[in-house]
């Protein structure tokens, strides 16, 4: 059945069936992945998907629903989960369909060709991507990982009120990992890159940058334990960030989960610190025009200059808490949760270089591991291994490895002295620059 029909079929039988109102959620998506490993293709995956999700108010209720299926069936399937769903609804604290805003964004086109190219122009990139790794510098022992994917998506949302909104997307990325090897030592590192133009993808430079990450590492040791003045790598610091992002979310504050419930207006970071969420952002991974229950995207910062101006909401966060949503509900299995779009440390004017020189003396961290068990997602303690490299007189040292660095994530905040240039998304929606985190714990 045609998926504008079938939409519309399934909004029409909701309200047959005595559904208040209704809003159907529909996403479509289509997904490769290659990988290469001693010259063959090791790893192929095509997949495609469909999913619709049907939400709807009964007798004051919100029900919800989903199929996988499009046929007449499924129609009758949807709204009878509906009701079924509503009824078994016992609290009062409901969702609702939202009408809609008057304007919706319009985000800048990307030039994208990730539909257009070949399955055989990605599986040779990511042979190529190998070889080049491979023969990028004789201490290359074998090249673990070289990855290549891509994806494009649709969202389409309509609803008994009029609302119909539609978006689209699409991304492409390649990645490798080298094994390096030399004086009994082993290190392993990595590189990738991510956008929307596998015409920008370039194996050769790819290659060479992950075996230059890998290779620096080689004899790489720790460092007696004590405090250090840290430098957290773009990366690094992304990594942080990703597993901290949930305290900026209404939804957990509300539910004692983070440690700023109530903080909004309030110095909860140094001068430096401004933290973005921007669904606007051209060729973003969490670019949107518009959020999970249909409310318009729009940037706004989260800290700005260290000042907490909002926790991230969706309506009924906002209502809770009697402020507007900031657009940020996110569909996630049927249900609506709060979620940041693209976010990420507004960048600074210094690239990392410029602030090595200014740290003198300490540590650059490349690498944090155990970021799920090391971390706790609500206090903000985190104690995790780590490797990277030395500051010695303003300039890169000696390869760092098996230490452990610890601190608080909300202490971080507030004692950050600089945030860099370089700011990097590495294939995701959170991102950062090499940022400055003054002292920190380090244990060898």
């Amino acid at each position: 059945m045609d998926m504008n029909l079938f939409i519309d079929r399934v909004l029409e039988a909701a309200k047959a069936a005595g559904i208040d109102t209704a809003e159907v959620y529909y996403t479509a998506g289509e997904n490769f992945r290659a990988g290469a490993l001693e010259g063959e293709i090791n790893q192929y995956q095509v997949s495609a998907s469909q999913n619709l999700s049907l939400r709807g108010t009964v007798n004051g209720r919100m029900g919800t629903s989903s199929t996988q299926a499009f046929d007449e069936a499924a129609i009758q399937q949807l709204v009878e989960g509906v009701k079924e769903s509503a009824a078994l609804i016992e609290t009062d604290e409901q969702d609702e369909i939202y009408a809609g805003d008057a304007e919706y964004p319009v985000i800048p086109e990307v030039e994208s060709d990730v539909k257009e190219t070949t399955a055989e122009a990605k599986l040779a990139l990511c042979l190529a991507m190998e070889k080049a790794a491979k023969e990028a510098d004789p201490r290359v022992w074998k090249v673990q990982r070289a990855m290549v994917s891509s994806g494009t998506s649709t969202i389409r949302m309509k609803n008994s009120y009029g609302l119909d909104l539609t978006d689209e997307g699409s991304y492409c990325m390649a990645y490798a990992a080298p094994i390096a090897k030399a004086d009994g030592k082993t290190a392993t590192g990595g590189y990738m890159e991510a956008g929307s133009k596998f015409a920008d993808l370039d194996a050769a430079r790819i290659g060479e940058k992950a075996v230059e990450e890998t290779v620096c590492q080689l004899g790489g040791t720790p460092v007696p334990g004590g405090e250090y003045r840290i430098i957290m790598r773009f990366d690094a610091m992304q990594s942080l960030l990703q597993t901290f992002a949930g305290i900026f979310s209404a939804e957990n504050a509300q539910q004692n989960l983070s440690l700023l419930k109530g903080k909004e207006g309030e110095k909860i970071a140094s001068d430096a610190v401004t933290l973005m969420d921007d669904p606007l952002l051209p060729g973003g991974f969490g670019s949107q025009r518009f959020d999970g229950e249909g409310a318009a995207s729009r940037t706004k910062a989260v800290i700005d200059q260290g000042v907490l101006t909002t926790l991230l909401h969706s309506r009924k966060t906002a209502r809770k808490q009697g402020v507007q949503t900031t657009g940020n509900a996110h569909r996630a299995g049927g249900g609506i949760r709060v979620a940041p779009t693209n976010f990420f440390f507004k960048p600074g004017e210094k690239d990392l270089e410029a602030l090595m020189a200014d740290v003198g003396e300490g540590l650059v961290i490349t690498d944090l591991a155990g970021l799920h068990s090391g971390a706790n997602p609500t206090s903000g303690d985190f104690s995790l291994l780590s490797k990277g490299y030395t500051i010695e007189s303003g300039k890169r040292g000696h390869a760092v490895e098996q230490i452990t660095v610890a601190g608080n994530f909300y202490e971080v905040l507030k004692s950050i002295v600089a945030v860099g240039s370089d700011l990097d998304f590495s294939g995701s929606s959170i991102g950062s620059p090499s940022v400055d985190v003054g002292t920190l714990k380090v244990s060898g």
